[in-house]
């Protein structure tokens, strides 16, 4: 079952859904911090709310942080790995961190209760051997490949900025359109008027204006009147777009 997002002011868990979400066969609660494309990090509140509910069912917290990395905003989020609240798993990988997403190669961090996470590491030991496991060269690349990530984070988080506050600066001359809060990631989301789905919205933009962006649907956006834009684009091309899809709205 799935929970969703609430959007007040910044994102938050809508920890009530989760809750009516969970059913005996639930195992398991799915976290992606920072979000995508929402870009919300977990809070520390939400951390706790988190293991409180997951501890007294007996369920795990899964964390996705491939973009934990990739801070817009304020301070650097603690990650789940040092999570002893609930039993955690955390995931990475070198796909985001390192922008090398034809390496394949991820990791998993278990946190948590010790008699659990000694249970759980013994049990992934019989996964991990049953299937096949990183190919050698990636495996004797890792070190290298993450010595060379700063660079790359770098780059990438200086181009997201400088497109955020080009974005910002747009909007600033009209009215239509807003933009949501985002804390982290690549990813900016914007409020458009519902004039049409969002589908259609996308499509028309790419067609008429050659520009490209996600329906909000992509995402699971409950409603139409929400387009994802990618901040990773190179900066000249992202204003000459931003440009060309605030004149069309």
């Amino acid at each position: 079952m799935r929970y969703p997002l609430v959007y007040d002011h910044g994102w938050q868990i809508d920890f009530h859904a989760l809750e009516q979400a969970i059913t005996p066969r639930t195992r398991g609660v799915i976290v992606v911090h920072p979000n995508n494309p929402t870009g919300h990090f977990v809070k520390r509140g939400e951390m706790e709310k988190l293991n409180s509910i997951c501890s007294a069912r007996e369920m795990t917290i899964i964390a996705d942080e491939v973009f934990l990395d990739f801070t817009l905003e304020g301070e650097r989020a603690a990650s789940f790995a040092a999570n002893r609240g609930a039993p955690t798993f955390t995931l990475s990988g070198l796909s985001k961190i390192c922008g090398l997403p034809q390496m394949k190669a991820a990791w998993l961090i278990a946190s948590g209760p010790q008699d659990w996470k000694r249970e759980a590491l013994a049990r992934l030991e019989v996964i991990a051997d049953t299937y096949l496991s990183v190919n050698a060269p990636v495996q004797l690349a890792i070190p290298k490949f993450l010595e060379l990530r700063h660079a790359f984070q770098r780059q990438a988080i200086e181009r997201t900025r400088r497109n955020l506050a080009e974005l910002d600066r747009q909007l600033a001359t009209q009215k239509s359109v807003s933009r949501l809060k985002v804390e982290g990631g690549w990813c900016a989301v914007l409020r458009v008027p519902v004039t049409r789905s969002g589908e259609d919205v996308a499509i028309d933009r790419l067609s008429t204006h050659g520009v490209s962006v996600h329906p909000g649907h992509f995402y699971d956006f409950p409603s139409d009147g929400h387009v994802v834009l990618s901040l990773l684009t190179p900066s000249e091309v992202f204003a000459e777009g931003t440009k060309r899809l605030l004149a069309a709205v």
